[in-house]
């Protein structure tokens, strides 16, 4: 029987990219919860857990769109480096304010003498990704 929207659900669950190298886990953790249709997980993870009972496992592949979606040029911006509290740094993950108050990550691309490119897209838009799905439990409506 189908689960439906405002169940909340336990899965154990192992992510990987194409080329086989593993993203997330939630090996030696508890079980990952959410509530369908809580927009709490990514499109097709929820939509893979939806025809499970407690015990079935699943491996699904879904395709950018129904996970962080596409990579996007426009999502590069140059900031000021002076507008950092530390020297930026390529690869490092930074924590920005939006004009609406919500919080943003950003991952720095290149540093040069007065700007840094930000890449705002998150680190799995654009990739196609493989879970093995497990589902322990189903604790019901909310």
């Amino acid at each position: 029987m189908p689960l439906y929207e405002g169940t909340t659900v336990r899965v154990h669950y192992r992510g990987t990219l194409n080329d086989g190298a593993e993203f997330d886990s939630s090996e030696g953790r508890d079980p990952l919860e959410f509530t369908l249709g809580a927009s709490q997980v990514i499109p097709g993870f929820e939509s893979a857990v939806v025809d499970l009972t407690p015990g079935d496992q699943v491996t699904v592949t879904i395709e950018a769109e129904n996970a962080y979606g596409p990579r996007l040029d426009d999502a590069m911006q140059n900031v000021p480096v002076s507008a950092f509290w530390e020297t930026p740094e390529p690869g490092m993950v930074v924590q920005l304010v939006a004009p609406d108050g919500s919080q943003l990550a950003a991952t720095v691309v290149e540093v040069g003498e007065e700007e840094a490119l930000l890449d705002f897209n998150h680190p799995l838009a654009g990739q196609a990704l493989t879970f093995d799905i497990t589902l322990v439990e189903v604790i019901g409506a909310n």
